[in-house]
């Protein structure tokens, strides 16, 4: 009944809510008489405040129109690509009325980004992706909020988020390609691939696996912790719950975003007070970039979605709590996932030294698994002073983190193409096997 309550709360607070932001409008319009009353900066900071915190935060969008390259301005386009119903593969095309400019842009390597089902939504890699379409054709899964899906669409867990990787590789093209994971699909990831290369099949030519919890027995955090302290059956009796109607998705079992929001926020409960009080502040004494800074982050950080029930327990029992990769026990399908078994493909991790979701060691650990990639194509960075979100996006993204994932796909794409597959994928048959677990 948790959903059902917090639908109902939300629903008998959207007046006030929404006459809230009507207040803050009218206390600061120097053309409405509520303005000249006494007091009216900090009525109408109150007043915004209240909205902010009571609204409803959608999806944002990805608002990615335009790039400039050289000093032109280059229009872009957001396609989609290939539409499951879980996930949306997003391409982002640019376009030039020059025609060496285009063939110079197709010229360019692609890149898939995968990123995070993990509550917040894709667009939060807003920043990674801008970035990387500067030198690159960039890709990214979007993936959908179950509250949308429909239960005819069945379950979605962790060996269907492998697949889909898989899928997306194939779809584009493994053998010119690049993959960058962020924070948890490096695990998902790394055993879509191994497993293409366990099959034969061709694998991408890098992989950059970003601030993941590949082994999350290294420097434990208090995300770790949560996982590891509570039995698989205490998530699945507290945080699962069922979308009520009207929702597309009525009767699915999710881990619901505003469970996860929650948690997000008390994470970090005195740093989030401080901010919204700050941005009490800054209304009332005008300043604006920061007001503007503050609706900014908490626009997309309070914009969450469903998660799906299996993916959630799933990462929960394998990645957290039997750490499963690392121990070189995990099985997609019944097939063995062998990161040893990857030759054909650069791997470069990196992590933030002052990482407080995935700690240090965590992402290096696919260092040790991938032993078959030589070591001269393989490399991990430490971002120094970066927490987890500094290492895809911000300044230290685009000055210190970018240029390094850049010269590395350059190097690899200078490589010679890789050995074609040995097998077709069709006809392979896994060469270790049993019952799934």
């Amino acid at each position: 009944m948790l959903y059902q309550l917090h639908e109902m709360t939300r629903n008998l607070l959207a007046p006030w809510v929404h006459q809230a932001q009507a207040n803050a409008a009218f206390f600061n319009n120097p053309g409405h008489w509520w303005s000249s009353m006494p007091g009216a900066d900090r009525l109408a900071a109150m007043n915004e405040l209240f909205h902010r915190l009571g609204k409803d935060y959608e999806k944002p969008e990805w608002d990615i129109h335009e790039l400039e390259l050289d000093g032109e301005v280059v229009p872009v386009a957001q396609l989609t690509e290939l539409e499951k119903p879980f996930c949306r593969l997003l391409r982002f095309k640019r376009h030039s009325n020059d025609g060496a400019r285009v063939e110079a842009l197709l010229a360019q390597p692609a890149v898939l980004v995968v990123a995070p089902l993990s509550g917040h939504h894709a667009t939060l890699l807003r920043d990674t992706v801008r970035t990387l379409l500067r030198d690159h054709r960039v890709y990214v899964t979007d993936w959908v909020d179950a509250r949308m899906v429909p239960v005819e669409q069945g379950e979605f867990g962790l060996d269907d988020y492998v697949e889909y990787v898989q899928e997306f590789i194939r779809h584009l093209g493994a053998a010119g390609l690049h993959v960058v994971s962020v924070c948890q699909p490096t695990v998902p990831v790394l055993g879509a691939v191994s497993l293409m290369a366990a099959r034969g099949e061709t694998t991408p030519r890098s992989l950059v696996m970003m601030g993941g919890p590949i082994d999350a027995r290294c420097s434990p955090t208090a995300v770790n912790n949560l996982a590891t302290r509570n039995p698989l059956s205490w998530f699945e009796n507290n945080v699962i719950h069922t979308i009520p109607a009207p929702y597309p998705g009525q009767g699915r079992r999710v881990y619901p975003g505003f469970l996860q929001h929650a948690g997000f926020m008390s994470m970090n409960p005195s740093r989030h007070l401080m901010s919204h009080w700050d941005f009490y502040t800054d209304l009332v004494k005008g300043d604006l970039d920061d007001a503007n800074a503050h609706r900014r982050f908490y626009d997309e950080y309070n914009a969450v979605l469903d998660m799906p029930a299996q993916f959630y327990l799933d990462t929960i029992r394998v990645v957290f709590q039997e750490f499963l990769l690392p121990r070189g026990e995990w099985y997609v399908r019944g097939e063995h996932v062998d990161p040893s078994a990857i030759r054909d493909t650069a791997l470069l991790s990196i992590e933030g030294e002052l990482d407080d979701i995935a700690g240090l060691g965590q992402t290096e650990a696919a260092q040790k698994l991938c032993t078959g990639i030589p070591a001269a194509r393989r490399d991990h960075f430490i971002v120094e002073g970066a927490g987890h979100y500094g290492i895809f996006s911000g300044r230290r993204w685009r000055e210190v983190v970018y240029p390094k994932v850049r010269d590395f796909f350059g190097a690899q794409s200078a490589q010679p193409a890789a050995k074609k597959a040995r097998k077709s994928a069709s006809n392979v048959t896994p060469l270790r096997r049993r019952a799934q677990r």
